[in-house]
């Protein structure tokens, strides 16, 4: 078996879209399966939201390092900038991972 390019598994270490499956489309069965499946698959979420800070702190790190030690605050911007992403995804993860725990099960119909 053949294994995704490097760039695909560089997407799915980072985003977590391509594990769930759309609950809007097929029957009521097939909703409901889909449902199931995303719901189990959110136990996977904590991980993605701990490769985002660990990135994070790794490019707030580098970037310090550039503009504190070596004096070159523009090439820490190339940092900082990514780096500030951590939080707003951080908060998509948490609310997705929240919601998925919160809301209850959809009846069939």
């Amino acid at each position: 078996m053949e294994s995704p390019p490097f760039f695909i598994l560089l997407y799915r270490y980072f985003f977590f879209g391509w594990l769930f499956k759309s609950t809007d489309r097929g029957d009521v069965f097939e909703r409901a399966a889909a449902w199931r499946h995303n719901h189990e698959q959110t136990r996977w979420l904590p991980t993605y939201s701990r490769r985002w800070i660990i990135t994070g702190l790794l490019l707030y790190a580098l970037a310090g390092y550039f503009e504190l030690v070596m004096g070159l605050p523009e090439l820490a911007t190339w940092f900082y900038a990514p780096a500030a992403l951590v939080f707003p995804v951080g908060v998509l993860i948490g609310a997705a991972w929240l919601c998925m725990k919160a809301l209850p099960k959809p009846p069939v119909t």
